[in-house]
């Protein structure tokens, strides 16, 4: 049995694209494989989890990447703004030998990817004005994930960025502590954010992943047939999870704008000429040779 631990609701595509993996993996083996899901931050936060894998005392996890960047360093490429073109060069990127290379570039700290899971795009979402233009941002509280490529992105873009806990974020929107936030349209519509803020703006930003990790001591415990089994399993749920993903994006955004959210579409054009000095910033590091990389796929 593998006990494989997150902080999502339940209702979540992801947690859902989880559960259809559990119940394949079951089916491919014959019932000799089990994984147990532990939802809703039962037992820690992200960064916990990712520890508990490290000192192999939780077999599996789901995290977003951008906490992985604290732990393995090229996961940086995920919070840097318009790496990917869209969606279908995102997927080519992370269905090729780069996204390989990225799933296992932690198994020297415990930590081997099993599979990226679609978490979308990120847009900004405030209380008072659409943002049609990154001048748009200038003088906003903008909430970010704890991630110092977060933190550098919307200053690049002109606003002021606040690291807030995921859990306190409604709360601090209500009260003014920041004036908006970013996300995709599910965690949007399910924090039920969109009661606060008016405004969602499509600039789609950034495209960071969600990735499946198991810990490299459960993973080579494992006999081979075993990790042929759980991969098999993984890879269904992935094709699986980005249809339930595509319906719930849809689902979201019909929902907020029945409930009286503007919904835009800025041009993406001067939001990417904004964030290219952050793009240059890695100049003469490894990041800086991914971002060629990827584009050249």
């Amino acid at each position: 049995m593998l006990k494989l631990a997150h902080e999502l609701d339940t209702s979540h595509p992801v947690h859902k694209g989880m559960v259809f993996m559990a119940e394949k993996l079951a089916a491919i083996s014959q019932g000799r494989m089990r994984v147990d899901i532990y939802p809703g931050g039962q037992l820690g936060g992200e960064r916990e989890l990712i520890e508990l894998l490290q000192i192999g005392s939780l077999a599996m996890t789901k995290v977003s990447t951008a906490p992985m960047e604290s732990f393995v360093p090229e996961m940086v490429i995920f919070g840097i703004p318009y790496v990917f073109r869209d969606d279908d060069h995102r997927w080519r990127v992370l269905n090729s030998a780069v996204g390989q290379r990225l799933l296992l570039a932690g198994e020297t700290v415990f930590l081997r990817g099993l599979c990226f899971y679609d978490a979308g795009s990120r847009s900004f979402y405030v209380k008072d004005k659409p943002i049609e233009t990154p001048a748009d941002l200038g003088g906003l509280k903008i909430r970010v994930m704890k991630s110092i490529t977060s933190v550098k992105m919307i200053q690049a873009l002109g606003g002021s960025s606040t690291p807030i806990p995921w859990a306190e974020l409604y709360t601090a929107l209500q009260q003014g502590v920041v004036d908006g936030a970013e996300n995709n349209p599910p965690s949007f519509h399910l924090s039920r954010h969109y009661e606060v803020c008016r405004y969602y703006s499509l600039d789609e930003h950034t495209s960071i992943p969600d990735i499946l990790l198991i810990s490299t001591t459960v993973w080579n415990s494992l006999t081979p047939q075993e990790q042929r089994w759980l991969q098999q399993a993984v890879d269904e749920s992935v094709v699986h999870q980005r249809r339930l993903w595509t319906e719930a994006c849809e689902e979201a955004l019909r929902t907020v704008q029945e409930a009286g959210v503007v919904v835009t579409r800025p041009d993406k054009e001067p939001f990417r000429q904004a964030v290219q000095p952050m793009h240059e910033s890695y100049r003469g590091t490894p990041i800086y040779d991914l971002i060629q990389e990827i584009a050249a796929l």
